[in-house]
């Protein structure tokens, strides 16, 4: 955990002197959720933006401005530049959403417009990269793979000790 946590620092200190971006793998309450929201507020105090989505809200979102009709689209229009503009996007819990073609589709469009754009991204998912592969198609993982630093969690479920601390 230590090496965990020395690597989420150097992501925020070198943040604006080096494009990256971080898969955070491990199992259910292993910390990914916690340590993506500590990077999230150190990069939000030192004035960059950042958006938090869980990949259901991601793509419910982008669902909605696809099939959800005009006004839905127009919406669509206003939340587009904080999704690829932002300085971090924050996609927490991939492989807990419905995968289909849309969702693949999509993860393709919104992982592959951020790296165009030079922008960092944080995935964290209780998937291993190979079910990912299986659920997410070769284009989208040879680009994770090959452009996220992966960090992978280990141990016990964090919550379920700390409540089992406290008894």
């Amino acid at each position: 955990m230590r090496r965990t946590v020395a690597e989420a620092r150097l992501f925020i200190e070198n943040f604006d002197k080096q494009f990256q971006n971080l898969l955070l793998l491990g199992a259910v309450g292993t910390g990914k959720t916690f340590l993506s929201n500590c990077i999230a507020k150190e990069l939000m105090d030192s004035c960059h933006s950042v958006v938090y989505l869980t990949a259901f809200q991601l793509f419910d979102m982008l669902s909605k401005a696809a099939f959800g009709g005009e006004r839905s689209a127009q919406n669509y229009q206003q939340t587009y530049p904080y999704l690829f503009d932002c300085d971090l996007l924050i996609i927490d819990d991939l492989g807990t959403e419905l995968v289909n073609t849309f969702t693949t589709s999509q993860l393709f469009y919104v992982v592959n417009e951020r790296l165009n754009r030079k922008k960092g991204t944080i995935i964290s998912t209780n998937l291993p990269v190979n079910e990912m592969r299986d659920e997410f198609t070769d284009r989208v993982m040879s680009r994770i793979i090959s452009q996220y630093q992966i960090i992978p969690l280990y141990g016990e479920d964090i919550r379920i000790r700390k409540k089992l601390e406290n008894r």
